[in-house]
């Protein structure tokens, strides 16, 4: 008769850590004891600690990878720099534009719809009376410069579309594989006046053109070790929390 099968003739508290609980544990007779909240946060904090090593390189440059030799695996070292280089490669390819391109209505087929194909275009039909035009402009070529990978042109409304409405300055349309995959008519959906850079990053984000965790993106430059630093004291802080509690329960 295997122990699986045995018929248990008291009551057993699973929550105890004895060794017949253990050994009723190891086969499936009672549930797993649940980990305690000090342990779950403990585990936690390792996690974090491991994960800040791993990605401490992430946001070095070649030349700060350079001088870690003495205090990295040399090996590893040569490894990350190679791969850190080929992305670096990667993305110099891409780098084609970096600033704004006025277009004309002739040149509108050739510079948005075939260059889609390749790339994203984002384009500004503006108008020079448009107070959110004007402010949006400084905006695009910021981001131009930000994202030299995306194509940001900039074409009068009234020379793209004969009759264009004023009101519907400015417009904004992202092209990707000769389709517009996402327009906005005025920055009313975008924070109106109040626009900002990160309001049209997250429109690039959302539509693919941008990787939600670059580095290049506004609300990511928050510093990353000081960012791991405040969840490591949450984590820490919330042990103690934790203890205190068990410290005060066992006096009561």
């Amino acid at each position: 008769m295997s122990l699986n099968n045995i018929k248990v003739p008291v009551e057993v508290n699973p929550t105890e850590d004895t060794e017949w609980n253990d050994i009723l544990r190891a086969h499936g007779i009672i549930p797993e004891r649940p980990k305690s909240p000090t342990e779950e946060l403990e585990r936690l904090l390792e996690e974090q600690v491991q994960k800040q090593h791993e990605n401490r390189l992430e946001h070095k440059t070649l030349d700060e990878l350079d001088a870690l030799e003495d205090e990295e695996d040399e090996e590893f070292l040569e490894e990350y720099k190679k791969k850190r280089f080929e992305q670096l490669q990667k993305l110099q390819k891409k780098n084609k534009f970096g600033a704004v391109v006025p277009i004309t209505k002739p040149e509108y087929e050739e510079e948005v719809t075939k260059a889609s194909a390749e790339c994203f275009v984002v384009v500004h039909m503006s108008l020079t009376l448009s107070i959110q035009s004007r402010l949006l402009g400084p905006i695009l070529s910021g981001l131009a410069r930000t994202f030299p990978e995306i194509k940001f042109v900039d074409i009068p409304a009234n020379r793209c579309v004969e009759n264009y409405p004023d009101s519907n300055c400015p417009t904004i349309m992202v092209y990707r594989q000769q389709n517009i995959v996402k327009q906005y008519i005025t920055l009313t959906q975008l924070g109106g006046s109040d626009c900002r850079t990160a309001d049209i990053e997250n429109v690039l984000v959302e539509v693919g053109a941008v990787n939600a965790a670059d580095d290049r993106v506004t609300s990511n430059q928050i510093d990353a070790d000081q960012e791991q630093a405040r969840r490591l004291r949450f984590v820490k802080k919330s042990i103690r929390e934790q203890d205190d509690d068990e410290d005060s329960n066992f006096y009561d």
